[in-house]
């Protein structure tokens, strides 16, 4: 493999020209085709190794329900054929199994149809949301009793009113599991709330989406020379002292929430009408923070995790934030752009292209060694579909929110 990360030269990957378009819509195609294996005869779905097969581990933890069905959901509305076993299974899977009927809620891991993991937590509920509202807009006709559902239980056991933000977790019961609050399950909510004003109308989700976007935006992200960190206390204080699961929760910051949370925050000023608040330059500003801090400038790809005066601190490089910044320049683009945007969208393109993407045999491998290899340390298989795809229909779409209503028969 060529270890070139420089902007991309002739059009393969540069933003709206054919050539380009072309290219994002045959590897959405390619994940769309290997991923609908995955799909399991007796409830769920399997983990798929690199060369599509399913892994032995049984064990189905709600993220990967949940994304499968939102993935599946984007892929109908493009125009897909044979999405709806993919989304009947992930929606039924949730309703029946993945949701305590005992205590409400659901239950983040199960092995099977067993119980292996109990808690109830905020970064999961937030993608029973998401689903939920992505199989609305897709037609399901269970979407809407899954909303109003996890809906209820967001706005019961996890929203703050004073702190206008979501608490994390909790045991099965909704006795205390701990005071940690984050920023990754609020991420998260601010996505799913933006999906569900999309699909319901409610201002409700948009309201709860700004108290969000301002807190980790308006107020951590200038304090914090537009570095976001992860983890707070309880009365959200930041706790850098915090250093939890090496994948979930590591310490100091992570560039691609960075990302995730100025699309984000694009997003929800695009639904307000585009208001003169500056929220473009908010969002350049995590972009380009994240972007210049993140890089690897001697092999390319982004660092995991970075301190908090962004110096690397986790090296390892994934695909998803590569994804992720993908989809936030994405969103500039549409706003016109600059030189330099166009030149880091390339660049990621190129990179994950190289380096990132299963070309023979779709989906993209989640993590590459030093030597710019697919490796094995952190993900068994090729954990979900639901980072790269989107990486392939953000700049498919013309506009900044109402992704899932403007895909239009983008993949048929």
């Amino acid at each position: 493999m060529t270890s070139d990360h420089s902007p991309a030269a002739g059009s393969r990957h540069q933003f709206r020209m054919k050539e380009h378009r072309d290219f994002l819509i045959t590897d959405a195609q390619r994940q769309f085709a290997f991923f609908k294996t995955s799909l399991r005869p007796g409830g769920g779905f399997y983990v798929l190794g690199h060369d599509g097969a399913p892994l032995a581990d049984t064990v189905q933890e709600l993220h990967t329900t949940t994304r499968m069905t939102h993935s599946f959901a984007l892929g109908k509305m493009a125009g897909l054929e044979g999405c709806d076993a993919v989304i009947d299974g992930g929606m039924d899977y949730l309703w029946e199994y993945h949701r305590d009927t005992d205590h409400g809620g659901y239950m983040w891991a199960l092995d099977g149809n067993v119980e292996h993991d109990d808690r109830k937590l905020a970064y999961g509920h937030m993608f029973v949301l998401l689903a939920g509202a992505s199989a609305k807009l897709a037609g399901h006709p269970d979407a809407d009793r899954l909303i109003d559902d996890v809906t209820a239980v967001l706005d019961q056991k996890f929203w703050e009113d004073d702190a206008g933000l979501f608490a994390d977790e909790w045991n099965r019961d909704w006795s205390p599991f701990s005071t940690y609050r984050g920023m990754n399950a609020n991420m998260h909510g601010v996505e799913a709330l933006l999906t569900a004003y999309e699909a319901t109308g409610r201002d409700r989700y948009l309201e709860q989406a700004a108290g969000v976007l301002q807190f980790f935006t308006g107020n951590i992200g200038p304090a914090e020379n537009w570095r976001l960190p992860e983890h707070y206390s309880q009365t959200w204080q930041i706790d850098r002292s915090y250093s939890g699961n090496s994948m979930f929760r590591p310490a100091g910051t992570t560039p691609g929430h960075s990302f995730e949370l100025a699309r984000l925050l694009l997003q929800h000023w695009d639904l307000r009408g585009r208001p003169d608040d500056g929220s473009p330059d908010v969002a350049w500003a995590l972009t380009e923070r994240a972007l210049t801090d993140a890089w690897d400038a001697e092999k390319g790809g982004l660092f995991y995790t970075l301190d908090f005066n962004g110096a690397p601190a986790i090296r390892d490089r994934y695909w998803w934030p590569v994804t992720e910044a993908i989809g936030v320049l994405a969103s500039f683009l549409k706003l016109g752009g600059s030189k330099m945007q166009s030149d880091w969208y390339a660049r990621l393109w190129q990179f994950a292209d190289i380096h990132f993407i299963d070309h023979e045999r779709g989906g993209w491998y989640p993590e590459i060694d030093e030597a710019d290899h697919p490796t094995v340390t952190q993900f068994n298989g090729k954990p979900d579909i639901y980072h790269a795809v989107q990486a392939c229909l953000f700049p498919l779409t013309p506009h900044l929110s109402r992704m899932a209503v403007n895909l239009g028969g983008t993949l048929q």
